[in-house]
């Protein structure tokens, strides 16, 4: 099969599912990469590797998702619960602001205390306050709530958020794309659907909002699983062309419900063969993250050889994963210095992969 495959790609041609299941099981993870380059040097010939300067903040960590995966989540009644007032989070933003950061990706838990206008006041005091500042904010099930609560359409929701200033949404909250996964780690089942995350990115590229896709994976998923989710993904993208990258990361198991569960993390021989097959079966979207963030630096140097050209952001604040007890931090000369490592050029961009600066290597100078 995998003759048939290479063929395939060589000429930039869709795989089946069938033969995606094959690369995920059965191809050896060498021989990835070079099927996986032949897509990112299609969509990305130069030897460009992007990434963003940005922080992500949490506005509450109060949420009646109860996911199994989780370490970040509180009930109202914990002591360490919080919701931040919009001042608050200005006072956070003016923070990363000072240190050079461009984009806020701002996330929470689901509260159903707060209401529509919540959010709205905090995308337009965060654009009055640093209108140079991109505000990549709420992820799909953040939006289905501000729906439930306000008693609006998720389709009037984005109108109301992108009139308050929201310009893109990460793609969090999909972790893996199945009912039947989603059924598992979400216990009461309050974060939805597959259909519930994709109404919201469905509707957002309608109204010309920029998004993501995402995976977590190794935690209560099967390969069958894996494939339908890039499925999901890859035929929403026919339908909307919407999506400007795809980001999978592994499930960090650490104080959540599913530690116990979980014998042992996902390691970097999956995460690479899940990096080269996105890259290979989305045929469709232009970029791939690689992440020095949830693997670790070296793998993710790694990652820019098997289909990824993109380092993701700097991430300057991080609180979902460092709850799991996974801390991991990178300067901005660190992301440069890790990219020109690998053999690539690094590139600053913006949300939309718009190009902000070119990291030239310094002329050496002969004495």
């Amino acid at each position: 099969m995998l003759k048939e495959i290479r063929e395939k790609v060589l000429n930039h041609q869709r795989i089946t599912r069938e033969e995606g299941m094959y690369l995920l099981q059965q191809a050896p993870l060498l021989e990835l990469a070079p099927l996986a380059n032949n897509w990112r040097y299609h969509y990305n010939p130069d030897k460009n590797v992007t990434f963003v300067v940005d922080t992500n903040l949490n506005y509450t960590n109060v949420c009646d998702a109860y996911c199994t995966f989780c370490a970040f989540y509180r009930t109202e009644k914990d002591s360490d619960a919080y919701t931040h007032t919009v001042d608050e989070m200005m006072d956070k933003i003016g923070q990363a602001y000072s240190k050079g950061v461009t984009r806020i990706l701002m996330q929470g838990g689901l509260n159903s205390k707060l209401p529509l206008e919540y959010y709205e006041n905090m995308l337009r005091e965060a654009h009055k306050r640093f209108p140079d500042l991109s505000a990549h904010f709420y992820s799909a099930p953040e939006v289905k709530k501000m729906a439930q609560v306000s008693g609006l359409s998720v389709k009037d929701v984005l109108i109301r958020l992108k009139a308050a200033g929201l310009k893109s949404i990460p793609g969090g909250g999909s972790e893996v794309l199945t009912n039947r996964v989603k059924f598992k780690v979400s216990r009461l089942f309050p974060k939805g659907q597959v259909s519930d995350w994709t109404e919201v990115h469905r509707e957002a590229h309608k109204l010309g909002i920029f998004t993501t896709a995402t995976m977590m994976y190794g935690h209560l998923e099967e390969d069958e699983d894996i494939m339908e989710h890039l499925d999901v993904i890859r035929d929403l993208q026919d339908e909307t062309k919407g999506f400007g990258a795809f980001i999978p990361w592994s499930f960090k198991k650490n104080d959540t419900a599913l530690d116990k569960r979980i014998k042992e993390e996902a390691g970097p021989n999956k995460y690479l063969r899940i990096i080269a097959l996105s890259r290979i079966y989305l045929d469709n979207i232009k970029h791939i993250q690689g992440s020095w963030f949830s693997e670790g630096k070296k793998t993710g140097q790694v990652s820019l050889h098997f289909g990824a050209d993109d380092f993701g952001g700097t991430l300057f604040d991080e609180n979902v994963m460092l709850a799991a007890g996974f801390y991991n931090r990178v300067t901005v000369d660190e992301v440069v210095t890790l990219i020109r490592e690998s053999g690539f050029t690094p590139v600053e961009r913006t949300t939309e992969y718009e190009i902000l600066r070119k990291f030239e290597r310094p002329e050496v100078v002969k004495a």
